[in-house]
């Protein structure tokens, strides 16, 4: 009795955050009950456990693991291996390994823990729902978002019924579901859940304590991130109080509360109250850690920023050179870590004029940003948004500076422009991962040479990452704590697992190259990308940035990089103002048709073509690789020359000098993309001319918006909700669109799949091989990570039940496993405007990849539903004009669009409305003899 009366008032002074009385408390307790019950009794294991935990709240994981490990043993002999204790312990010793670093070891021991709990008290018990939470702790961290999410949704819902909404650990869960749409950006529904999460804090543990100041920060920097600085400065200086006081002057944790609220007077510019703060958080961590640790490295980094913001440049690089050289010695000199402080140090020589010294630092950055790409294969899961960012932001720094130095260095010019070139291409590969290696990821099941290579590479990755993260934590600890043999161990095992992952690529690279080429493209040299352009070609390539842009133009002979003064939120609202008056919603007459305005249009054409216009003198065929809002837009509506007549009758538009009167454009999803379709063609076998799939057996109000909002359409799984599928509206107007554009290639109705036919199951058995056309009219999902979506897909009809196999989308990664032989796909309505309006979506890109390697060698995309007939007309010429000899897929799409502007039956197919939406993307040229 005594014995557990020390222990209950121990849990209430732990809970309470009152350690050091805790601690005696469970000495004395654990001392009576092994003298009493003996050494290896439950009693005595349960003691063990609460004070591992007591020691792994103070940080003490060195004495917190043999604890948890002895009271493991006592359970697994006394209980059996699936007891609910022994899962109980599971989990601890996890979240030990975790703080510790070693997360190679935690996913096994978390799933097994899981089915122990599942399976002995239960799928709704409390304890179900911590390892769950902890499970997706573990997805976050790696950034695997999309699988995090439903995992800690259903923590939360075990939580609130089994212990009730107002307890403290569904403040906890509130605070973890929230970080991680903090994480992801999606700040619109942070506020609330940090909010409730807060009052049921304050409410059950009081005030003071510890958890209610980690909450109060977490809402504070949210303020900050929203420019609500007065209450993120309230809120921040509320955490401090409390955490010094609960926890000591010297806490490092009062570092961090330091260095949050420096951050806020930084950007307020106070620098002279930002200044003392980063000093004292610097000091505290130096004496938590000592003045070589991976914490004080980003304490100096923050101090030099500061230094730099305030054009203090000699203080900032001694403060940035400390820190990388701390972060080289601790880190290794290939950590991301180490690439932000080069990035740094770049900054500071650009803002000083040091062009030659800003390079020659961001190009190591680069370097260590594009070998880690190799070696993760892209990682799993969406990523983190600020790391995505902040890979993408070196790759654009150094295009920058590479076009800089050109005009500095005019006897080197090409090779720097060269090297921009290839950096730029970098960039845009690093936003477009989780569609990728998701459609990667269908390749490894399945029991072929390729699959079992994909497996070895996935595996490999996974090991890479959990091996770099065990040594970044393992290095990170304070002197006096640190295995020094623990760590050469890790960096050996890094080197093997580097020499495994090089020796699968070439292998990859040697027996599948196009499947190489579809999951981990390289970036084509400029040399060789110009010797895949005919004379007549032209290429460009727009690279998107925060307050500029930047543009490649190359020929066969010659090449021309440009900085544009627009950046990514002027360009996005300039392609909505133009969007605006290609909207079809709403539209029930020609009345209703909106006007396009030609000025903007025009306006935009001088930002984006007239910079490199003297390159692209002569060509006729011109492939653009659009970068940010542009993907949403179809080039040929801009308007080459200012346009003063009326536009009163939609006839008047004839008139209009569009730009797709110059030149027949092509749409590519990346350069390497290029490469990759000329590199891989093959000659034509398909024998029967027309499929066309659609119409999906759907029950939504009847629309014709084929580019639709989502909520919650996945379960947790990974496998849609077929009642959200079933539930999206229906499309009978797909149906005519199709069965005319069979007429017209004197085709009958055997050659649809349509209504209650058109499903996954259905043409997934199909010779799809045999179809030289094939055409997909319904709702196309392209806007990205959207309700749970990791990959573009096509609605079809869903079954009564979903499964992997069919559950109503067709998603890139299935689409890259059908057997395709088509000189076109024609994706009919798909609209690649995000679900909310904004343009930009990065959808179509991982869809065309997707038909790309499953067979086809060109798209037609509708940028927006159209018109039935419009659509018919539209591709109909198309397909006729690509009969006459030497025309290629891009002219005879510029040729049909043409058309339809001058028809003398319908003139108001001059409005960019019914003739722009399609666009050609991949080959544009003319078919492979």
């Amino acid at each position: 009795f005594v014995a557990a009366s020390l222990n209950n008032l121990a849990e209430l002074y732990r809970v309470q955050g009152r350690y050091g009385e805790a601690e005696p408390l469970y000495e004395r307790a654990l001392a009576m009950r092994e003298k009493s019950l003996g050494p290896s009794h439950p009693k005595v294991a349960a003691l063990l456990g609460n004070l591992a935990v007591l020691y792994y709240n103070q940080g003490r994981y060195g004495e917190a693991g043999p604890l948890y490990r002895r009271a493991l043993a006592i359970y697994e002999k006394t209980n059996g291996p699936h007891h609910a204790a022994v899962a109980a312990v599971l989990n601890n010793l996890a979240e030990l390994y975790r703080a510790q670093g070693r997360s190679e070891r935690l996913e096994p021991i978390y799933k097994r823990s899981l089915a122990i709990n599942e399976k002995a008290l239960g799928p709704e018990h409390t304890s179900v729902g911590t390892l769950l939470n902890n499970l997706a702790a573990l997805y976050r961290s790696q950034g695997r978002y999309d699988e995090a999410e439903p995992i800690y949704r259903r923590s939360l819902a075990i939580k609130e019924k089994t212990l009730g909404p107002g307890h403290p650990d569904v403040a906890t869960s509130l605070n973890n579901l929230a970080g991680l749409y903090r994480a992801q950006g999606r700040h619109g529904q942070v506020e609330r859940l940090y909010k409730r999460s807060l009052a049921i804090q304050m409410k059950t543990l009081g005030p003071d304590h510890p958890n209610v100041a980690w909450t109060l920060s977490n809402l504070a920097e949210l303020y900050r991130l929203q420019g609500r600085n007065g209450e993120a400065e309230t809120l921040h200086k509320r955490a401090q109080a409390i955490i010094e006081k609960a926890l000591g002057p010297d806490h490092p944790s009062l570092a961090i509360s330091f260095s949050s609220l420096a951050v806020l007077y930084r950007t307020q510019g106070r620098y002279a109250e930002a200044e003392p703060l980063y000093k004292r958080s610097l000091a505290t961590l130096v004496k938590a850690f000592g003045p070589n640790s991976s914490d004080v490295a980003t304490s100096l980094n923050n101090l030099a920023g500061l230094y730099l913001a305030q054009g203090r440049y000699g203080e900032a690089e001694s403060a940035y050179e400390r820190s990388l050289a701390i972060r080289e010695k601790v880190l290794g000199p290939d950590n991301p870590d180490v690439a932000t402080s080069l990035n740094n140090l770049a900054v500071l020589y650009r803002t000083q004029g040091k062009t030659a010294q800003s390079l020659s630092r961001i190009r190591r950055a680069v370097d260590i940003r594009r070998d880690r790409a190799i070696r993760t294969g892209g990682g799993k899961g969406s990523g983190r948004l600020s790391e995505q960012k902040s890979i993408r932001y070196v790759f654009l720094f150094h295009v920058h500076d590479t076009l800089a130095m050109s005009n500095i260095d005019m006897e080197n010019r090409v090779s720097l422009v060269a090297e921009g070139f290839e950096s730029g291409q970098l960039a845009t590969a690093s936003s477009a991962g989780a569609a990728v290696s998701r459609m990667a990821a269908r390749f490894a099941v399945g029991d072929d040479k390729l699959a079992d290579l994909m497996r070895a590479r996935q595996d490999a990755a996974a090991r890479w990452r959990q091996l770099d993260g065990a040594l970044v934590k393992a290095v990170s600890q304070p002197a006096g704590k640190r295995d020094l043999g623990r760590e050469s161990a890790l960096r050996r095992a890094l080197a093997r697992n580097d020499d495994k992952i090089m020796e699968i690529d070439a292998r990859l690279e040697k027996s599948f190259p196009q499947f190489a080429e579809l999951t981990a493209p390289k970036p084509v040299p400029l040399l060789e990308l110009q010797g895949l352009l005919a004379r007549d070609e032209a290429l460009l390539t727009y690279l998107v940035w925060d307050d500029r842009s930047f543009v490649f133009a190359v020929r066969q002979d010659r090449v021309m990089a440009k900085e544009i003064k627009l950046g990514a939120n002027e360009l996005t609202d300039a392609v909505t103002a133009l969007r605006k008056g290609l909207d079809p919603v709403g539209v029930e007459t020609l009345a209703d048709i909106p006007p396009f305005d030609t000025t903007k249009a025009f306006a935009l054409y001088r930002k984006l073509f007239q910079p490199v216009q003297q390159i692209l003198q002569g060509a006729r065929h011109v492939f653009v690789v659009p970068g940010g809002a542009l993907q949403s837009l179809p080039l040929g509506v801009l308007v080459t020359e200012a346009f003063n007549g009326k536009t009163e009758a939609l006839g008047d538009y004839r008139k209009v000098p569009w730009l797709a009167r110059n030149y027949a454009m092509t749409t590519l999803p990346s350069v390497s993309s290029l490469k990759a379709l000329r590199t891989f063609a093959r000659r034509a076998k398909a024998s029967r001319p027309f499929l066309g799939v659609g119409d999906p057996k759907l029950e939504g109000e009847t629309g014709s918006n084929r580019g639709v909002a989502l909520t919650s359409l996945f379960t947790a799984r990974g496998v849609a909700d077929v009642s959200s599928v079933r539930g999206l509206p229906s499309l009978p107007d797909s149906y005519d669109e199709l069965r005319s554009m069979a007429r017209s290639l004197n085709v009958d109705d055997a050659a649809l799949l349509v209504g209650g036919a058109a499903t996954e199951t259905a043409l997934k058995k199909m010779k799809l091989s045999e179809f030289k056309v094939v055409t997909f009219a319904t709702h196309g999902l392209v806007a990205g990570d959207l309700g749970g979506l990791a990959e573009p897909a096509l609605v079809l009809t869903p079954p009564k039940v979903g499964s992997a196999l069919d559950d109503g989308l067709l998603t890139a990664g299935e689409v890259a496993q059908l057997k395709l032989d088509a000189d076109w796909v024609i994706l009919s309505a798909c609209n690649t405007a995000a679900c909310d309006g904004t343009p930009g979506a990065e959808g179509l890109s991982g869809l065309a990849k997707a038909f790309f390697y499953a067979g086809a060698r060109s798209l037609l995309v509708s940028h927006w539903p159209v018109a039935s007939d419009a659509a018919v007309r539209i591709t109909t010429r198309t397909l006729k004009e690509m009969q006459v000899p030497g025309v290629g897929r891009a002219e005879a799409h510029q040729r049909a669009m043409l058309a339809l502007i001058e028809s003398s039956d319908r003139p108001h197919y001059a409005h960019p409305l019914f003739w722009a939406p399609f666009v050609v993307v991949g080959e544009g040229g003319p078919t492979q003899p």
